[in-house]
């Protein structure tokens, strides 16, 4: 396991050593001693979610808030997508920055989000299954999020805006200034 820091504070990158022979390939996908060690964390995931998406259906830009606020390690395992996380944080350096880093079944990637980041992908090949850990449970009373064209933030998600497949809710969301008050609390 490799991690790489990226330009937000606990938000790393994760690329696994995948053992390749004439069967296919062998590695090991988490290993929480070692996220912990190489991470500096004490991060224990609790739930694990998955979805299939086809190509340009985005799902995003959401968090959970105050205790309910979780940590993710995501990852592709069909196809391909573009994962974004937004720092949230308040009283970051780095509040209203992003990242945004390719994950697919190819590359074997990880990306880990810590809390207080917004999280959001699209689906840039035809089909997709994303996987992520949690390292809180769900809770539907906390959850808000940020609508994914906000020009504050100002994401390139790679595909033409009109191809775009939201939820209605998601197309609902309000952007990050007007957020500001609640994520404060």
């Amino acid at each position: 396991m490799q991690v790489e820091e990226t330009k937000l504070k606990d938000c790393f990158i994760i690329k696994d050593t995948l053992f390749k022979d004439p069967r296919g390939y062998f590695f090991e996908s988490f290993n929480q001693q070692k996220f912990n060690e190489l991470t500096g964390l004490n991060v224990q995931f609790v739930q694990d979610n998955q979805s299939k998406s086809t190509k340009g259906v985005l799902r995003g830009l959401h968090f959970q808030l105050g205790d309910h606020a979780q940590a993710k390690l995501v990852r592709v395992l069909e196809g391909k997508v573009l994962d974004v996380a937004v720092d949230i944080r308040p009283n970051s350096k780095t509040f209203g920055e992003h990242v945004a880093i390719e994950l697919s079944a190819e590359n074997e990637t990880q990306l880990f989000v810590p809390r207080g980041f917004a999280h959001g992908f699209v689906v840039l090949s035809d089909i997709a299954t994303f996987f992520y850990k949690c390292d809180n449970y769900y809770h539907k009373l906390s959850e808000g999020g940020i609508i994914y064209n906000d020009p504050q933030i100002a994401i390139n998600w790679q595909l033409p805006l009109e191809d775009l497949l939201l939820s209605e809710k998601d197309l609902l969301l309000k952007n990050l200034n007007e957020i500001g008050e609640i994520i404060r609390l």
